[in-house]
């Protein structure tokens, strides 16, 4: 565990102490920006798992359609699956977020408010958050598949703007209302800043002010029958994004697993694409006033 400590140390050391909106890179942890009213993101992701000796590789994508409510309210809806090697191919369910400013201006340190609930089996392999102890991953989808969840999740977000630098802070608590598990905590942690923060004044899309690098710290911290990090899963994952045109971007994230409980590696990749002005174009087309 000596390697989970370091790597939180070094997250923090070298992250600056606050500037401008930004998209961050990151595929766990939340930051305080929302999407803005109106707007439809549609995104696509998949988590690519490299196994351990005797484990599968699994590829599990999502369908994430992220909505502008108001200004200080985004709610999400995802949908997902994922195939193991020498098994199956499985939808695994669904789920629904929302996430609320309570403060409406920019502070130093601006606290976000997170509620979800999943209708998911345990087969689920999104790796959307990391909470509780390491997962087994040995049992097949068959048997995973039998097992429903329906669970509560909460997270308190805290994330700051600092010298064009994103510092985020998530700390989750999780609630499986199918089975007396008690709660169960995880964490994750990042910093990002676009690679460059003044426009080069050219017309090209490979330009560093369109890229967007951080680095992602999250796990379980077991559960309310036994807190810390003993048998729980960590990984450090460098992150990138891209933007390709005003409404696209890439992102792309490698997670190296730190603990024995950690599958070694895991890939992550996903494609946005931002509706604007998507609830006015809805009531234009059905004839009603936005």
């Amino acid at each position: 565990m000596r390697v989970v400590y370091i790597a939180i140390l070094i997250l923090f050391t070298f992250a600056p102490f606050p500037a401008q909106a930004q998209e961050s890179p990151y595929f766990v942890t939340y930051d305080h920006h929302l999407e803005e009213p109106g707007n439809l993101e549609i995104e696509t992701s998949s988590t690519a798992g490299i196994p351990r000796q005797s484990q599968h590789f699994f590829f599990a994508p999502y369908l994430e359609m992220e909505y502008g409510v108001t200004g200080r309210w985004t709610s999400e809806l995802y949908l997902e699956g994922q195939s193991t090697a020498d098994d199956s191919t499985i939808f695994t369910g669904w789920r629904i977020e929302n996430r609320f400013r309570p403060l409406a201006r920019e502070h130093v340190i601006n606290p976000v408010l997170y509620l979800e609930y999943e209708n998911i089996n345990e087969a689920s392999r999104i790796r959307k958050e990391i909470v509780g102890t390491a997962p087994e991953l040995n049992e097949t989808n068959a048997e995973l598949r039998a097992t429903r969840a329906h669970e509560l999740e909460t997270k308190l977000i805290l994330s700051s703007t600092v010298h064009n630098w994103n510092i985020a802070e998530n700390f989750i608590v999780e609630k499986n209302l199918s089975e007396n598990e008690g709660f169960e905590f995880g964490y994750a942690l990042a910093v990002a800043r676009p690679l460059a923060t003044l426009a080069s004044g050219k017309n090209c899309r490979l330009c560093r002010e369109n890229f967007i690098a951080g680095l992602e710290l999250y796990g379980g911290l077991r559960t309310t029958r036994g807190f810390g990090l003993h048998d729980t899963a960590h990984y450090i994952a460098p992150a990138i994004s891209w933007q390709i045109s005003d409404n696209a971007s890439l992102h792309f994230s490698p997670a190296i697993g730190l603990t024995h409980g950690s599958s070694p590696a895991m890939l992550r990749f996903g494609y946005r694409y931002e509706i604007r002005g998507f609830s006015t174009k809805l009531a234009r087309l059905f004839g009603a006033k936005p």
